[in-house]
């Protein structure tokens, strides 16, 4: 079940309630029995997979670091010849 954030129009307190999504809103304040609204967030959304730039296109750092671990795993093998 979601949890839904309430704000009291009147005295400011935010609370939150484990509701169903059928379930009606929550029309008064637990405090001060005032109006309320809910609230609404932003959801983070994270792209994965193929078709994705991050994903296709290696950054230029992680490729200069590659190449710099490969040349020093070279250097000790060429100190012991």
């Amino acid at each position: 079940m979601p949890t839904y954030v309430y704000r009291c129009k009147q005295c400011e307190h935010q609370f939150e309630i484990i509701q169903k999504m059928t379930d009606d809103p929550i029309d008064k304040c637990p405090k001060c029995n005032g109006a309320v609204s809910r609230l609404l967030f932003p959801v983070g959304i994270v792209f994965k997979g193929s078709g994705f730039h991050v994903n296709d296109y290696p950054s230029s750092s992680s490729g200069s670091k590659k190449t710099e671990e490969k040349s020093e795993a070279k250097e000790p093998a060429a100190a012991k010849e």
